[in-house]
């Protein structure tokens, strides 16, 4: 006989524990993803990878909910940059303003001795354990770059590069062995101004000088033991400790307060964040005239280009198209329910032509009522920086690298290399620079004049939208731009930003901007799938705004282009071979 007791016992225990307190979990070593993936192949080959706004807003969500009793996260946050590990702090900050505790516990903080940006993000919890093995690699940073010039010689390849100014560096690696004078200021500069946050951050939290901070610095990579000793970790303890201890806690805390939640059950569960964010978040309102409306969150990153934007099903890499960041303005100036936009923007640069073309849609959105708000992310550098000059204000974290206003272009020489290995070829033209890109050869005088004519259009068009943008003078921007990159904090003070700060920050801006109230956030524009498939109605059609899935944008090989020191994208590059740890 069928006992439906032993049947239905499981969906009662789901019951039953969905009245428990919630535990929210996060686990770093995934990884995060910049954007959701658009194309079913790139959702199953990165499942795995957390979207970072779900991850941000989940925290922030649990923070205000009553049924969130604390949070763990496994920290990592190697392929995070500087400004996304200062966004996903400030989140933990709020978190733990409600007075719910928040863990950070890591295996190792960089087993391999390099442990900055992991430890910098941990100490922003309540409590940070470590396993009773582990190291804590808090050494201090370092930006390298990689020079190739001198392999490149043994092969007989030459690099003809035209730049504007000095400190436009960014095919430094195919011209030079070393820093040139220009560079290695610069980017002392960033590493000084991203170690000085790192230090005023952690003192905070741990309770210590900043003068202590930096003497540990200088002394690190720490032992287990030793980083209990010094005050920067609070407990060694295997995973299965951590959570025993928190969820003791949190029982603890609820038997507590018993009598108040009509006998709930004290028992508490895990729940991924995102996981958490997703089941939570309501469905869209349904459009309705004279609505409140909501805010449209315009997401573009990776290197600028013309055309559609495109997405790698392989992951690592996106190209941000003009003709799709183009449309999606144009689409929310149209709508009468976006009462604001935020343009999240993460690159380092590319195309002149197709960043001009955005920041043109910005601007007329913004002329149009709709007030724009540029948030930088990690990187927001040369055409990074450009796209946003249509913008009503600019935001970026203390630890964004941006500015890079410059411009260069140039070309690989490899006549000798093929002379080498018996490789020949012949060609005919009509124009006398009908072959000025031909990389068998270099410029020539009269190419060379029509080269350093594009390098001087280029760099006083930028700097004029600058000057025009920022409310500056030529004399001032000169002083900020010559192709140099700043931190948030340097920039801010500048002029170059208007505000310090996330997502979070951009979004207050743009409700005071729209006069509206404490609109919504949406994600926009939010297509359906059948749009990818049917034909696009005109340039005008919101469909036209999605992105492709294109096995050419870059993907993982970007990252080994990026290594070796090859350059990519276009004139408005920022330097991409920078590694900073």
């Amino acid at each position: 006989m069928v006992d439906l007791a032993k049947i239905t016992q499981p969906l009662s225990l789901v019951r039953q524990r969905s009245h428990g307190p919630l535990v929210l979990e996060l686990d770093l070593t995934e990884g995060v993803a910049d954007e959701a993936p658009g194309d079913p192949v790139s959702q199953i080959m990165n499942r795995r990878k957390q979207h970072y706004l779900d991850v941000l807003e989940g925290i922030r969500r649990g923070a205000r909910d009553p049924r969130v009793a604390a949070l763990v996260v496994r920290v990592d946050a190697r392929a995070m940059g500087f400004a996304k590990v200062q966004e996903l702090r400030h989140a933990i900050t709020d978190f733990r303003s409600t007075g719910k505790p928040a863990v950070a516990w890591a295996d190792s903080f960089g087993e391999s001795g390099v442990g900055n940006l992991p430890y910098y993000l941990a100490c922003a919890f309540s409590r940070v354990v470590m396993a009773p093995t582990g190291l804590l690699g808090l050494t201090g940073l370092i930006m390298r770059t990689t020079f190739v010039k001198g392999a490149l010689d043994r092969l007989d390849v030459t690099y003809e590069v035209g730049k504007r100014h000095e400190y436009k560096n960014a095919l430094n690696s195919v011209t030079e062995t070393e820093y040139t004078d220009a560079q290695r200021e610069a980017s002392d500069r960033i590493v000084t101004s991203l170690s000085d946050q790192m230090v005023e951050a952690i003192a905070q939290a741990r309770g210590l000088t900043e003068e202590r901070v930096r003497e540990l610095v200088s002394r690190g990579p720490f032992l287990a033991g030793e980083s209990v000793t010094e005050g920067l970790v609070d407990q060694l303890a295997y995973r299965d400790e951590v959570y025993s201890e928190l969820f003791e806690q949190v029982r603890n805390e609820e038997r507590g307060g018993a009598g108040a939640d009509g006998g709930r059950s004290v028992e508490p569960h895990l729940q991924f964040v995102t996981r958490y964010h997703r089941r939570h978040t309501p469905p869209p309102r349904p459009r309705i005239a004279g609505g409140p409306g909501y805010i449209a969150l315009i997401s573009a990153t990776g290197t600028i280009s013309l055309g559609r934007t495109r997405r790698s099903p392989l992951g690592g890499g996106t190209v941000m198209g003009s003709d799709t960041v183009s449309a999606a303005f144009r689409a929310a100036r149209r709508d009468p329910q976006v009462k604001a936009v935020v343009f999240r923007v993460d690159s380092r640069g590319g195309s002149p032509t197709a960043s001009d073309a955005i920041r043109r849609e910005s601007e007329l959105t913004s002329q149009a009522g709709t007030p724009v708000i540029a948030a930088m992310g990690d990187i927001a550098g040369s055409g990074g920086y450009y796209v946003t000059l249509g913008a009503d204000a600019i935001v970026a974290q203390p630890g964004t690298l941006t500015g890079s206003i410059g411009v260069l272009t140039g070309k690989p020489v490899l006549g000798a290399l093929l002379e080498r290995y018996g490789v020949t070829s012949d060609s005919v033209s009509t124009g006398e620079h009908a072959g000025m890109f031909d990389t068998e050869r270099p410029f020539t005088e009269s190419e060379w004049e029509r080269v350093n004519a594009l390098l001087d259009e280029v760099y006083e068009d930028f700097t004029d939208k600058v000057a025009r943008a920022r409310t500056m003078t030529r004399e001032q921007v000169d002083e900020v731009a010559r192709g140099r990159v700043w931190t948030g904090r340097d920039a801010h003070e500048r002029g170059l930003v208007d505000a310090l700060g996330g997502l979070e920050t951009a979004v207050r801006l743009a409700r005071e901007k729209a006069e509206a109230g404490p609109l919504p956030l949406r994600s926009f524009p939010h297509t359906h799938p059948l749009d990818r498939l049917r034909p696009h109605e005109s340039s005008e059609d919101l469909g036209a705004s999605g992105p492709q899935t294109a096995l050419g944008a870059w993907g993982p090989l970007q990252h080994a282009a990026v290594a070796m020191g090859l350059p990519l994208g276009g004139p408005l590059m920022m330097p991409g071979n920078w590694e900073v740890r």
